[in-house]
């Protein structure tokens, strides 16, 4: 039986069109930052991705800024030092919603004692409530919110605008980890009012190891960059440009955002169905943030009485890709801190997550590879 894939939250597969720029740009000799005319080449497939990376989101072509990924990003727009020429002072605190992936939780450059965890409510969004009583807590400090645009486990739409609006208030920085969103939902610095977006090719359907960090406009700054050296991403980020993987990655976001407006209902109706499939296994079961606006694409589910990943593994046998909350724990499955954040009663669920490549026989084949492994496993605890 071939392989069925549902984790296209944790990286989806390689698009024919990524693949092709990346061959392409593989083809290419020369150094972006050389002056020769193969160092030209190079540097205009450099900026041909840049430009088109900025239009997906409408961000100057200047204000994008090529990682090694969104932990990367995530670590560069993290910092005390980000600041505007008016700024006489750093920025004194970071406040983190609850349901944060951890590369943002972990809070990079800010000490811990400088950090602050803003909850969410029990259907998974933000309470703007409790970020006003943050705000409120620091006035006269200068402060950063690090808010997702949608939950990497639930599929969740936080309300980044509305929290924006808050901040900007308080003349505070926005920083949106917009990974699960670009390409999937209309997601530029308009609809989110964030001052700095980031986001990854891979999960786009572009090439791993390839991110952009992108600012608003020129009035932010990184006092500190991570990287030193040469002075390239305009002094923002040192070292020699992936100029392959972020072709690959331009491609990808290209293909993606023009796609959307089809592609977001014809997801919406996949991850409908799958969630039929699994009620009509387990009527039980619980979905977890299906009351609040979700993703087209994710799932997040538990069935009372069998484990997340005893499932999850059972499955997998039986060649359908899962996942268990959020893949970035180095292949461990732990509990949800997602989950905790919105009081639900279990700590573990199965996501699942679909993309450019899912198919309705895929979903079909889910169903039937459920059923077999949830009357398995009851059986067994009957037995037992």
């Amino acid at each position: 039986m071939a392989r069925v894939y549902l984790d296209h939250n944790a990286t989806s597969p390689l698009r024919p069109q990524a693949r092709a720029a990346m061959l392409d740009a593989l083809e290419t000799l020369g150094n972006p930052s050389s002056v020769h005319a193969e160092g030209r080449a190079a540097k205009t497939l450099l900026e041909n991705a840049r430009a088109a990376v900025a239009r997906a989101i409408g961000a100057p072509r200047r204000g994008v800024v090529f990682t090694s990924g969104a932990t990367e990003a995530a670590s560069l727009a993290l910092s005390p030092g980000l600041r505007r020429e008016s700024d006489a002072a750093p920025i004194d605190a970071l406040l983190v919603a609850a349901g944060e992936h951890f590369c943002v939780s972990q809070g990079h450059r800010f000490p811990h004692e400088a950090m602050e965890t803003v909850p969410l409510t029990r259907d998974g969004t933000l309470s703007l409530g409790s970020l006003e009583a943050a705000l409120a807590r620091r006035s006269g400090q200068r402060v950063m919110l690090a808010l997702q645009a949608v939950n990497n486990e639930t599929g969740v739409i936080q309300p980044v605008a509305e929290a924006a609006a808050l901040v900007h208030a308080a003349h505070g920085v926005v920083v949106c980890d917009a990974v699960q969103a670009v390409g999937r939902l209309e997601t530029t610095f308009a609809t989110t009012d964030a001052d700095i977006l980031f986001f990854s090719s891979h999960k786009l359907g572009g090439p791993m190891g390839v991110g952009a960090l992108a600012f608003r406009d020129d009035g932010l700054h990184l006092e500190t960059p991570m990287l030193r050296g040469g002075g390239q991403e305009f002094g923002r980020r040192a070292g020699t440009e992936n100029v392959a993987g972020i072709a690959g990655f331009a491609a990808a976001v290209t293909a993606a955002t023009a796609d959307m407006a089809a592609e977001g209902p014809r997801l919406a109706d996949l991850r409908d169905a799958l969630e039929r499939q699994v009620l009509k296994v387990a009527p039980d079961a619980r979905f977890y943030g299906a009351r609040a606006p979700r993703a087209p694409n994710a799932s997040a589910f538990a069935i009372p009485g069998l484990a997340a990943r005893t499932l999850l593994m059972a499955i997998d046998l039986e060649n359908v890709a899962l996942s268990a909350g959020s893949a970035c724990s180095s292949g461990k499955m732990t509990e949800s801190h997602v989950l905790a954040a919105m009081g639900a009663a279990e700590r573990e669920a199965l996501r699942a997550s679909l993309g450019w490549s899912s198919t309705r026989e895929d979903v079909e084949q889910f169903g039937k590879v459920l059923a077999r492994v949830v009357d398995r496993m009851r059986s067994r605890h009957s037995a037992a």
